[in-house]
C-alpha cells in the first residue's frame, strides 16, 4: 500500500450555523473524480472497525481521492443532530469542501452504508457535481417491513433449526425459555407493525417511496452492494420486491449490483472489505 500518514489532512468547514470536521485523502494521480464517504447511523468518520478509514486509504492508494467527514451532531462536528433524512446541507457543504481541498476534482461519487445510503438518495439528484452513487445495504425501514423481515429471515430460521426443537423436546429449561421468548418476539413485532400502521398512513410520503423518488430523479450510475448475512439488506430486498417502482428502477442498466453472501452488515472481515474496495474502485473508474 502506498499510503503515508502525511498524505492525509484534517480540516474544518462550515455548514450553516455549524462547523464540520473532515479528513481528505488525496491521490498521487491527477483525476477529476473523487469519492465522498457519507456517514450514517451512530457512526462517525472512522466507521465500525475503522471501516471508512481503511476504505479511504485503500482507494487513495489506487489513485482515487477520498473525503470522509462528520455531519452535524456526530463525531467532532457541531450540533444539532438532525437525522439521516435531513443531511442535504451537510452533504452539499462537504462536496464544496472536497473540491476546495482537492482542486483537480470536479465531480464526486457519494458512498454510503445503511441510512447514509438513504440520505444519498435524497440528495444526489439535486447536485450536478454528483457523478454516481454507491449504496451499501440501504436502510429502507418501515414497521411492516421490519416485522416481515424478522419473521421471514430470522424467526422462521429458528423454527426450522433442528437443534432448537431437539433441545425443546429434551425438556431443557433453556429451550423452553428460548421458545417462549421467540413467540413473544414474534407477537411483539407483529403488534408493533399493527400499532404503527396509522402513523405510516399519516406520513405524507412513506420512506420507501421517497427513496425511490430520489433514485428515479438521479440519472447517473448506481453501485448497489448487498451483504448476504444482514437483516437490513434483506428488508431492503423484501420491501423493494413488493414495489413495481423499485423493481423497475433496480432493473435499469445503470444499476450495478454486487453481492457478498458471507458478509455481515459492515463487511467486518478484511476479505469482505477488500472486495468492497475492489468493486468500488472498478466501478468508479468505469461509471
Amino acid at each position: 500500500m502506498r499510503f503515508t500518514a502525511a498524505a492525509e489532512r484534517a480540516f474544518t468547514f462550515p455548514c450553516r450555523e455549524a462547523t464540520l470536521v473532515g479528513v481528505v485523502h488525496p491521490s498521487d494521480q491527477p483525476t477529476r473524480r473523487g469519492v465522498l464517504v457519507v456517514v450514517g447511523g451512530p457512526q462517525y468518520r472512522v466507521g465500525s472497525h475503522r471501516q471508512f478509514v481503511l476504505l479511504a486509504r485503500d482507494l487513495a492508494a489506487k489513485g482515487v481521492p477520498v473525503m470522509r467527514f462528520d455531519h452535524r451532531g456526530i463525531g467532532d462536528s457541531d450540533e444539532p443532530y438532525l437525522g439521516f433524512e435531513a443531511l442535504d446541507h451537510d452533504i452539499a457543504s462537504a462536496v464544496d469542501a472536497f473540491l476546495v481541498q482537492c482542486p483537480g476534482v470536479r465531480e464526486v461519487v457519494l458512498w454510503g452504508l445503511c441510512d447514509a445510503a438513504s440520505a444519498i438518495l435524497f440528495y444526489a439528484h439535486q447536485d450536478p457535481r454528483v457523478a454516481g452513487i454507491a449504496l451499501l445495504n440501504p436502510w429502507l425501514r418501515t414497521p411492516e417491513g421490519e416485522a416481515r423481515t424478522y419473521l421471514r429471515h430470522y424467526y422462521v430460521q429458528r423454527l426450522i433449526d433442528r437443534s432448537f426443537w431437539r433441545n425443546l423436546f429434551s425438556g431443557r429449561f433453556s429451550a423452553y425459555r428460548s421458545a417462549y421468548s421467540l413467540l413473544g418476539l414474534i407477537a411483539q413485532r407483529l403488534g408493533n407493525a399493527d400499532r404503527s400502521a396509522d402513523s405510516s398512513t399519516r406520513a405524507s410520503i412513506p420512506l420507501p417511496e421517497r427513496m425511490a423518488n430520489g433514485l428515479e430523479k438521479f440519472k447517473g450510475p448506481v453501485l448497489l452492494i448487498m451483504s448476504g448475512q444482514d437483516l437490513t439488506a434483506r428488508e431492503f430486498e423484501d420491501t423493494a420486491g413488493l414495489s413495481a417502482t423499485w423493481r423497475r428502477l433496480l432493473s435499469e442498466n445503470r444499476v450495478h449490483r454486487r453481492d457478498l453472501q458471507a458478509a455481515d452488515h459492515t463487511f467486518s472481515r478484511r476479505a469482505w472489505h477488500d472486495k468492497v474496495v475492489e468493486w468500488t474502485f472498478e466501478w468508479v473508474g468505469n461509471s
